[in-house]
């Protein structure tokens, strides 16, 4: 199951107290303070790495703490700093700040990295606090906090081709015979419950498709499945909207889809739009629609016309 939404805390790490400390050598009764200042907390580290594609484990764990710094010692010695902590997520993922409701950071990148929460700073020794009138400091600085936040992590999956339709329309077929994927079919509506990736090549082209699962109208209300995926066709370049030619009113599931798009904002109904019919070989042509193309995907008819007509596009 695709993971694409959690909310977790994080904290960096404290830095470490400074030391309050006075030399100890022989022959010398009274030596200055030496006491070290204490380490760097930890900080939290995002990076965009492909190894994962979804945001399972921050479901799993919900509460991530980067290393303290240790205190300063005497004989001036720095306490050591706190690791890092580095936090993996898929590219497409983004990060915001859920107190000020602000995006930290949109990762499209493989390798990218950005910090999070940074680790609070160590404190400093009491030989910084020596003078010509305070010859045997005791004071010291403690370590700073380390930032502390609730953060919402959203994956919005990359893909050049977002294929729309109402559920049944032939989506996870059309995506099956252009591209190496292999979603789920079945002559039922929702069969495909999460999006799908695929890798389509075409006359020395490539690109990504994903196959989004199908849309209601009211889907950018919470109602049916689309709701939670819509996010999804924010990053595709263009959108295969698939229709049904056998429906009993291909123009009012045209009509359905773009106003939910419309609904939901993200300027997806501004996207470019490939209008397709399927099912061509088993219903005649609906008359009240203007579209680019009409194919049969499961024969594979006009599927290679599609695909020139979607890299022209790109």
């Amino acid at each position: 199951m695709l993971v694409d939404e959690a909310i977790i805390k994080i904290k960096a790490g404290n830095g470490g107290d400074g030391a309050v400390s006075f030399r100890r050598e022989k022959y010398i009764s009274h030596g200055g303070p030496d006491g070290g200042d204490g380490g760097n907390g930890g900080s939290i580290i995002f990076e965009c790495s492909e190894d994962v594609n979804t945001l399972s484990q921050y479901v799993r764990v919900k509460s991530y703490k980067a290393e303290n710094g240790k205190p300063g010692m005497g004989k001036q010695k720095t306490g050591k700093g706190g690791n890092d902590l580095i936090l993996q997520v898929p590219p497409g993922t983004v990060i915001y700040d859920i107190k000020t409701k602000s995006k930290i950071i949109d990762f499209t990148k493989r390798g990218q990295q950005k910090t999070i929460a940074r680790g609070g700073k160590g404190g400093l020794g009491n030989v910084h606090f020596k003078s010509a009138t305070h010859q045997a400091p005791k004071e010291f600085r403690p370590g700073e906090e380390g930032e502390e936040k609730s953060i919402l992590i959203e994956l919005k999956m990359i893909a050049d081709v977002g294929i729309i339709g109402l559920p049944n329309s032939g989506k996870s077929t059309l995506l099956s015979v252009i591209s190496n994927a292999s979603p789920k079919t079945a002559p039922y509506p929702f069969t495909t419950t999460e999006p799908v990736l695929g890798k389509v090549e075409h006359k020395g082209k490539s690109f990504i498709a994903a196959d989004i699962p199908g849309l209601i109208e009211g889907a950018s209300q919470g109602k049916g499945l689309g709701h939670k995926f819509l996010r999804h066709i924010a990053r595709t370049k263009i959108l295969i909207h698939l229709i049904d030619a056998c429906s009993d009113n291909p123009s009012k599931d045209y009509q359905t889809i773009r106003k939910e798009l419309g609904t939901y904002g993200a300027s997806l109904k501004d996207k470019q739009e490939i209008i397709v019919i399927n099912k061509a070989d088993l219903c005649s042509l609906p008359k009240k629609i203007k579209y680019d193309i009409a194919i049969s995907a499961l024969l594979k008819r006009d599927t290679d016309k599609l695909l020139d007509l979607v890299i022209k596009k790109i």
